[in-house]
């Protein structure tokens, strides 16, 4: 697998994954009638932030797996903490594409000065996801009760979540 910076001609390839995320409803709050050419500001960051994409080593062009965003959480004041989204296709969960976009990003995040990541709202019920950012040395600093609504399970608690990097 190799991670690299997302281009432009990516999105339509990122496209159908970013799109099973948003309409399964589960992980984000995006609107649920995005298209194509209106959801690309919504993933696609420009700098002093970053969008990547995990290939699949092996085919031609490399067929995409998961994608990730990253950049400062807030501006001014607050760009000394960064924060950043994940998805992964559904066929590739469970290979380890998430810990590997998680694992970069906490590394692109050390190398470009960042003094911690903040997460806003991880959804309680991404149970693999929230286990996956404790292993990696998240810690739950509260829970918003009932700020999500996911299709599956109702009214569920938002995470906020910090690993500090000094």
């Amino acid at each position: 697998m190799t991670i690299r910076p997302a281009t432009i001609e990516d999105w339509p390839l990122i496209w159908p994954i970013f799109d099973a995320t948003v309409q399964a409803g589960e992980t984000y709050a995006f609107p649920l009638d995005l298209t194509i050419e209106t959801s690309r500001g919504w993933w696609m960051e420009t700098p002093p932030g970053r969008t990547v994409v995990l290939e699949e080593d092996g085919h031609q062009g490399g067929r995409i797996l998961g994608t990730a965003k990253m950049g400062p959480n807030r501006p001014g004041h607050g760009d000394h903490i960064g924060t950043a989204s994940f998805m992964v296709a559904p066929e590739a969960r469970g290979r380890g594409v998430g810990r590997a976009l998680a694992e970069h990003v906490v590394q692109w995040h050390r190398d470009e000065g960042y003094r911690g990541i903040q997460f806003n709202a991880v959804v309680e019920t991404n149970v693999a996801a929230v286990r996956l950012w404790q292993d990696l040395g998240f810690e739950i600093l509260g829970t918003v009760p009932g700020a999500f609504r996911s299709p599956e399970h109702g009214y569920v608690g938002l995470h906020v979540m910090f690993l500090s990097l000094v």
